[in-house]
């Protein structure tokens, strides 16, 4: 007779909402056995492990499942794969007819251009050099990427979305008082909901404590001006630009990138996510404005001449861009690429709406369509991924502003202006994936094909 089992001698499972996938345990092949020898089972975790690693990089369903199909092709199996925000359905299938399927997921979504960057390297070798590599060197090159490519410190992070919403505000009409004040809401804002964040806070409270910080932290700069200094009340409007941080450029951007592919499951959600943030956002920005009687007005208009105006927005847009691309956790290198592509861009798509009454869709689209272009020219000289210098350069073109004052009218209900508000961002989203896509076809033929 077996001995009854007590609770003590349960084996112990992890408590936790999502449980780690120990991917050692899939393989049982030896180390030093080549990937071309192992199974089937083996073989889809590979191409499994692979997607997954991607996925939580942030980047796109179409680049996850081309970097899959790469995987299972050198493999010489078939990959058929069903990508959302945050999980990964595929299965694959040998010569043999036999099939292996898994499902993958992840605890929340986030964005690392540098790990991206270290996946496709990876990716290209293992298409070209797969015949030589064994089971472990590739355990071992996947593990190094997990580890070494983590986040920037919370202070460095802090510190480039102060920059980035200081710039930002500036773009948006501000001047240095406005900057300042942003600066150091958007600097402590950003800190704690990164804090949250490593502590593995959920999405709602982290955003939540976030913004209310951010728009409480520029206030007391405000008045500290006001008493110290004699600041105009009309300098604090600017504290929208303290939270812009917060606004999901990427999601937004990558949504529109899946749908034209008709990746939709993947694009859904992403644009479910994003208008999640704002929602959040935008709701939280509003309850504090109304507690510290703060509205959305007109900052005081900056006295610069065009030529004057144009050099500090070509300024200002690359601090932008560098700001919100170190935020994305892309190398230095990277950040200044994609910087100096949004500086020329960002700078034609303000041009185009101050000085020849263009439409500001049509302005979007023709700012997108340039970062694309260029970023199509530049791609194989400087070796980086093309999201990874073309989404952060036109992200600083996503109108945050015009989705919270639409928020904020919705709450004081009036209706007319919110609609106003949201229409005029609806458009803006919409033409910027258009353009770069549009720059995509034009230049890529893998990319314009849906084979």
């Amino acid at each position: 007779m077996k001995d009854k089992q007590t609770p003590e001698s349960y084996p112990k499972i992890s408590s936790k909402h999502h449980m780690k996938i120990h991917w050692k345990e899939f393989f049982k092949s030896s180390d030093d056995t080549l990937v071309k020898d192992i199974t089937l089972v083996e073989k889809g975790s590979l191409v499994g492990r692979v997607g997954i690693m991607l996925l939580q990089c942030g980047t796109g369903a179409w680049r996850v499942r081309d970097s899959m199909n790469t995987i299972a092709r050198a493999l010489k199996i078939t990959c058929s794969a069903d990508i959302g925000l945050v999980t990964i359905s595929y299965t694959c299938f040998d010569i043999d007819n036999k099939s292996y399927s898994q499902t993958l997921s992840l605890p929340t979504t986030e964005v690392n251009m540098n790990k991206l960057n270290e996946m496709e390297e990876f990716v290209r070798k293992f298409e070209t050099e797969n015949d030589y590599w064994t089971i472990g060197a590739v355990h071992h090159k996947l593990n190094q990427i997990e580890r070494h490519t983590q986040n920037y410190p919370l202070i460095i992070s802090a510190l480039s979305a102060g920059l980035a919403c200081a710039s930002f505000i500036f773009l948006l009409g501000g001047g240095i008082l406005e900057m300042f004040c942003t600066f150091f809401g958007a600097f402590i804002g950003n800190y704690l909901r990164q804090l949250l964040g490593k502590k593995k806070v959920t999405l709602v409270a982290k955003i939540t404590v976030g913004v209310a910080v951010s728009c409480a932290v520029y206030f007391i700069c405000f008045r500290l001006g006001t008493i110290i200094w004699g600041w105009s009340n009309n300098h604090a409007y600017g504290y929208i630009g303290s939270m812009l941080y917060v606004i999901p450029g990427f999601p937004f951007i990558t949504s529109g990138l899946d749908m034209s592919k008709l990746d939709m499951r993947s694009g859904l959600e992403r644009l479910a996510y994003a208008i999640l943030v704002v929602m959040i956002a935008a709701m939280v920005g509003w309850g504090m404005a109304t507690m510290l009687n703060l509205s959305p007005g007109a900052m005081p208009k900056l006295n610069l001449s065009p030529t004057l105006l144009t050099v500090c927005r070509i300024i200002a847009s690359f601090c932008g861009v560098f700001g919100f691309s170190i935020m994305f956790n892309a190398k230095v290198s990277m950040a200044t690429v994609a910087a100096v592509i949004g500086a020329l861009a960002n700078t034609l798509r303000l041009s185009l709406v101050e000085f020849n009454h263009v439409p500001a869709a049509l302005a979007a689209f023709t700012g997108a369509l340039l970062a694309g272009l260029i970023a199509s020219f530049v791609r194989d000289k400087v070796g980086f991924p093309r999201i990874a210098i073309t989404v952060p350069a036109i992200v600083i073109m996503v109108p945050g502003l015009y989705m919270y004052r639409a928020v904020f009218n919705f709450g004081i209900t009036n209706i007319n202006v919110g609609a106003y508000w949201i229409m005029d961002a609806l458009m803006i989203i919409t033409a910027l994936p258009i353009g770069l896509l549009t720059a995509r076809i034009l230049t890529d033929a893998k990319w314009r094909h849906c084979d």
